[in-house]
Order: structure tokens, then sequence, then C-alpha cells
């Protein structure tokens, strides 16, 4: 199933592992803004004689073609960064752009991919197919993965893998569960529309800072109340904007949050109760409501046959012991837009070290992986390709 010689080539580029790793963690680029991470990749593998091109307006799409015909499995890496203020300062590669860091493990999924190709070139001619590598832009605002789609990543793809570093889970450990994996990410806003006046004078106004209040309070038990427990669901109000002086009663109010869940009937079920929920609760106040429920992430469902795939490689090339039963998170994915296209699994790789402080939460300015991960995920990443083609 596994191929000694990835394992070997792995192991002696682990030192080039790392310094990928920490040049991009120094020079972190957030989404959409990926200019240099995609100049280098592309410079990177047409080093090693991989053919690539650029999509727009960032990112990489690459191709590695076997010696031998055959199936076409790809590979993604996102490469992103966050707004983050990078807070781990005493770091030799910490960031050097303010405001900026890689805060949630995309320099490590890049510089995995990268030597995992490097791996799987050496061996191409041994390759019954094709291996597709996905250098991803702007997963953190949901919207790199579709562009890619629609720019050709996934023509003629038969399966698709991707690995996501988790600080949650102790390193070397992998999680591939057959299923639910990362939920929907959909964000929605409510402006609400009263009377404003002067904060002396309520009984002649219509207070937008009480409908939201009541809004916020009842909204929950759409989720509480008017789900099957059976379906996990979470609606969270991240922002209140409400008012405009400690004297005068608000005129209008916006609140914003988003909604996570896995069952997309459940996903309708809260479109439409967000709407009824915002009518009713301005209605009983005098004022008016409008929503706006925008669909960001699907739930990324990973295939049975992928995902023990998956489990059977991590096994083999690491041994059963590093198998993880990690649960689905409500957190979400756009890798979820590249299965729709083709089947696939996406599989999580333990970071988590409290020796090396590196179990803090993704997109905290602490945020930081154990590197003795990285050698774990760029073989994953390489074996899975060799094992789906020959399977």
């Amino acid at each position: 199933m596994i191929h000694n010689q990835l394992k070997v080539a792995i192991h002696a580029y682990s030192d080039e592992l790392t310094e990928l790793r920490r040049k991009l963690h120094r020079e972190p680029e957030v989404s959409w803004e990926e200019v240099k991470t995609t100049q280098f990749i592309c410079e990177y593998l047409e080093g090693l004689g991989i053919p690539c091109r650029r999509t727009e307006p960032t990112g990489v799409i690459a191709d590695i073609t076997g010696g031998k015909p055959g199936k076409t499995v790809a590979l993604r890496g996102d490469m992103d960064a966050l707004q983050v203020e990078e807070l781990n300062q005493d770091l030799p590669y910490a960031s050097m752009e303010n405001g900026k860091m890689h805060a949630c493990g995309h320099d490590a999924h890049t510089a995995m991919l990268l030597i995992a190709a490097k791996a799987l070139n050496e061996i191409k001619e041994e390759l019954p197919g094709n291996v597709r590598l996905l250098f991803q832009p702007a997963e953190e605002v949901a919207e790199g993965a579709k562009m890619m789609v629609e720019q050709g990543a996934m023509e003629g793809v038969d399966n698709v893998f991707g690995i996501h570093i988790w600080s949650q889970m102790p390193t070397h450990k992998v999680s591939c569960m057959p299923g639910p994996s990362f939920a929907s990410a959909d964000l929605f806003k409510v402006a609400f529309k009263g009377k404003g006046g002067h904060g002396a004078m309520p009984h002649d106004c219509i207070d937008t800072a009480i409908v939201a209040s009541s809004f916020v309070m009842n909204v929950q038990n759409v989720v509480s109340r008017t789900i099957d427990a059976q379906h996990p669901a979470v609606l969270t109000v991240g922002k209140m904007t409400v008012g405009t002086r400690f004297n005068v009663i608000a005129e209008n109010a916006v609140i914003e949050g988003t909604v996570r869940c896995f069952n997309p009937e459940t996903r309708d079920h809260i479109e439409k109760q967000l709407q009824h929920y915002a009518d009713q609760v301005a209605a009983i106040y005098g004022a008016t409501a409008k929503v706006e429920y925008i669909r960001g992430t699907q739930a990324v469902i990973n295939d049975e046959y992928s995902s023990k795939l998956v489990q059977k490689v991590a096994s083999e090339a690491f041994g059963e012991e590093v198998l993880y039963n990690e649960k689905p998170t409500m957190g979400g994915e756009d890798f979820s837009f590249f299965l729709d296209k083709a089947p696939g699994s996406f599989a999580l790789v333990g970071s988590g070290n409290p020796q090396k402080d590196t179990e803090w939460a993704h997109h905290h300015g602490k945020f930081n992986i154990d590197e003795d991960a990285l050698a774990t995920g760029a073989e994953l990443y390489a074996q899975y390709a060799w094992a789906y083609l020959n399977e």
C-alpha cells in the first residue's frame, strides 16, 4: 500500500520542509493578496520540472503526470494567512507583517504539499495515473476553492484529498472519519428600523436597542426549540451596532452573526426562521426588519471509501496507534466545493504539544504548530496519492 521511497525521501527533506514552512510563516499574505506566495510556489515547482499554471488572481494548479495511464487524484493545500497580530514575537520566524500572521496553519499545508510534490515527482514514472496539486488562496473568506473550480481545478479529477493541521489533536495523530467533518458556515445580517428621538421621551419613539436585544435573546430558540436534537446546529450573534449617543433613542440597529450545521434541511430551516423571528420581533415593537442571509461554505462530508483509505494509509505508514477519532467541528472549510466535483476526504493531522506551547486555538495570535507534525502531513499527502492511484 505505501511506497517506501516516498517515506525515505520525505524524511530526507525534513529540514527543507521546516525551512519552507518558516519562510511562509515570516511572509504571510491574506486572502486574495497571495501574490508573492503564488510566485514562490511556481518557482519551486518549476525548479522541480513540474509544470504549473496560475489561477486568477492568485493560486496555483500543477500536474505530475505519471509514467503509466490511470486515474487523477488531486491534493489540496491552502495558503492564505489571517488579519491577526502575531503574539509569538520571540520566535525566530515570527511574522514580519504587522497585523498579519499564519494563525491557522496554512503555511504548514503549503510546505507539506510542496515536499509531497517533490517526493512524488521522483517516482512519477512508477505512477499509474496523475497527481494534481492545488495550492488554494482565500480559504479564510470561503471563496478560493470555488474560484479554482471555476478555473478548471477539478477537470478530469477522480478523487480529491486535503489536510488540515489541528492544534486540538496530539502531534502525529491522524483523524479522517467517514461522514461529516466540517460544518456549513453561513453569515447573516439583520437590520432593524425604528423611530429615533430624545432619550427623555421614549414614548415618542421606537427603540431599536430594545428590538435588537429582544431578537438576540429569542432567536436562540430556533436551535433549542425548532430543530431535531439529532441535527446539531449553532447560531451565534457576534456583532451588534446600535445607536449613536447615550441620550438618543436608537433608530437603527444592525446585528451580524453566523450559522453552522451539517444537515442541508436544517440549514434551510434556520434561514427561514431567522426571517420569521426578525419580522415578528420587529412587529411587536412597531419596527421593521430586513434580513440578509449569505451562504458560505457547505458541510465537508468525507466519502466513506476515501476516508477509510486514508486510515489504511496512515496506519501502514505510521502504525495503527496514529489513528485518532476527532469529533466533527462546527468550523467551516471551503474544501467542500472540491467535493462537489469528485469524491474525496479531508484529514486532520495533530500538532498540539503542551511542551512546545502549540495547543492554542486556531486564529489566536499565539497559534503555532509542533513542526514535528510537518513530515506526517507531507508523507500522508504523498502516500495517499500513491495508494489511491494503485487501488
